[in-house]
């Protein structure tokens, strides 16, 4: 069956379903606003299904690939949940030390998805490491909804605290030549540009589509951006004119692209919001990005 893409959808169903997935409206609320949507056959449930994650058809690189040596790893929190853990991915046949970068997921936990992402970065020659945030509550469930569940419960106090942990983490392992980048999806997007605000040691941060810092932090940060954003994305947008004034008065180097016609998420390649040309155009800049910043 041909994948579906964002335009096969109404733009209201695009907007609830983003509500839907950040919190905003409960399942039996996107159901009920959506039914009208329904026609031609579908129903709401059907709706939901064709704009949720498939993991698998998605998947660019397996999970054995004979090209990279990955792994379970934990790491000490002390000042956040205490013990977490990631998946860390490096070349097989990696040569010496190789720069670091941190993969922050989205709303979620560490899924199949970011897992991919993960792989897909250790291929270009870096020792690629992703935290999971659920790890104080038993990790990624499996299931995109409960794992929404779950998130909503962490101690987001604490969590900044385990992203910091996992990026000295990254600095301080032996593959590493403890010069760090970090890439963020979402919610791990915003992450990005808290660490941006809080490690001025981290070599280079590239937030998509990431909430925007207050503006004292933003004063804070020493690190090269590489800001992405969705074109008809409102609730992100809306923080952009603000974020671009802090970054100016403050002299703060950075790069800003906004893709015409995407979607919030249009670098999920598992869902309808995938779009690839931007996709395509936005990995690579970001892997510009980091080839100058971290082996430069």
């Amino acid at each position: 069956m041909e994948r579906k893409k964002a335009s096969d959808f109404h733009p209201e169903v695009l907007r609830l379903f983003d509500q839907y997935v950040h919190g905003f409206i409960n399942r039996r609320a996107f159901m009920a606003r959506a039914a009208k949507f329904a026609v031609g056959g579908m129903t709401s449930s059907m709706l939901l299904d064709a704009l949720t994650p498939k993991f698998a058809e998605a998947q660019q690189v397996p999970k054995d690939d004979p090209r990279l040596a990955a792994k379970l790893v934990e790491f000490d929190s002390p000042r956040g949940s205490g013990k977490m853990r990631g998946y860390l991915v490096l070349p097989a046949k990696a040569q010496g030390k190789l720069p670091g970068i941190l993969v922050i997921h989205e709303n979620r936990g560490l899924n199949p998805h970011i897992e991919d992402v993960t792989r897909r970065i250790a291929l270009e020659n870096y020792v690629a490491f992703a935290p999971d945030a659920l790890t104080p509550l038993g990790g990624y469930p499996g299931d995109e909804d409960k794992a929404r569940e779950l998130f909503a419960k962490l101690d987001q106090a604490k969590t900044r605290e385990d992203f910091l942990a996992a990026l000295r983490f990254l600095e301080d392992r032996r593959e590493c030549s403890g010069r760090v980048g970090a890439v963020g999806f979402c919610w791990g997007g915003g992450m990005v540009n808290f660490l941006a605000s809080r490690a001025p040691e981290l070599a280079a941060a590239v937030p998509f589509y990431g909430g925007q810092p207050e503006a004292e932090d933003v004063a804070k940060i020493k690190t090269p951006l590489l800001l992405h954003y969705a074109d008809k994305d409102e609730r992100i947008n809306a923080g952009i004119p603000a974020f671009e004034q802090a970054l100016m008065a403050n002299k703060i180097t950075y790069q800003l692209f906004t893709y015409p016609g995407t979607q919030h998420g249009f670098n999920n390649d598992t869902t309808p919001r995938y779009d690839k040309a931007a996709a395509d155009l936005a990995w690579k800049r970001t892997m510009r990005f980091f080839e100058l910043h971290l082996r430069g």
